[in-house]
């Protein structure tokens, strides 16, 4: 029995072959690299440079969602005065740090007088109130072609409980501006860190 045992040991292991065959050569048919790095291979990069976490569409093109936010301007005067009161020089500071923060946007200034006097008085009040904030917002830092002006006069004045105080309230200057700009949409990994 021992011989029958070693004789088949024997030939199950001279039998069996001691060289293993390669493995078939892939054939690549598509250009799988990447020679701008960004995390998309040439095949499918249509657009350049984009950002490295983005997520992207089937041309390698980063995913945008727009952002957008509003700033306002609104500055009360004292009767039949078109100097800006010093309270309101840190709303034409914000706006003017908002219009270099969105350097494609322009505002449109819109004076008001309200109806005391005749109605031409109060459209060149109007339009002297509207240009004092526009050089006010040029001392800022402003360029003038992204400011326009409009003087209204007393044609829209503001609905108040009593008269004096609607007086009040139509002389202004309002404006809104409102800026946007697109955000790339980034890609979620195990790598992600959530910004507080």
């Amino acid at each position: 029995m021992k011989y029958v045992i070693t004789g088949l040991l024997a030939l199950s292991l001279f039998g069996c072959s001691l060289t293993v065959q390669q493995p078939p050569v892939a054939k690549q048919t598509k250009n799988l690299y990447d020679q701008d790095s960004d995390g998309v291979i040439n095949q499918r990069d249509r657009c350049s440079d984009t950002p490295i976490d983005a997520v992207v569409d089937n041309d390698g093109c980063p995913t945008f969602v727009k952002n957008s936010e509003e700033n306002n301007i609104h500055v009360l005067f004292a009767n039949d005065s078109s100097e800006i009161p010093e309270s309101y020089m840190e709303n034409i500071a914000n706006m003017s740090a908002f219009l270099a923060k969105y350097p494609d946007t322009h505002i449109e200034l819109k004076g008001y007088a309200s109806p005391v006097g005749s109605a031409a008085y109060n459209v060149a009040l109007s339009k002297r109130r509207a240009q004092a904030i526009r050089q006010a917002l040029i001392t800022e830092g402003v360029s003038p072609a992204r400011i326009k002006t409009v003087g209204f006069g007393d044609s829209d004045p503001v609905k108040a409980d009593d008269i004096e105080e609607s007086n009040t309230l139509s002389r202004r200057v309002v404006a809104q501006v409102v800026g946007s700009q697109g955000d790339v949409v980034k890609e979620w990994t195990i790598y992600t860190v959530r910004e507080n």
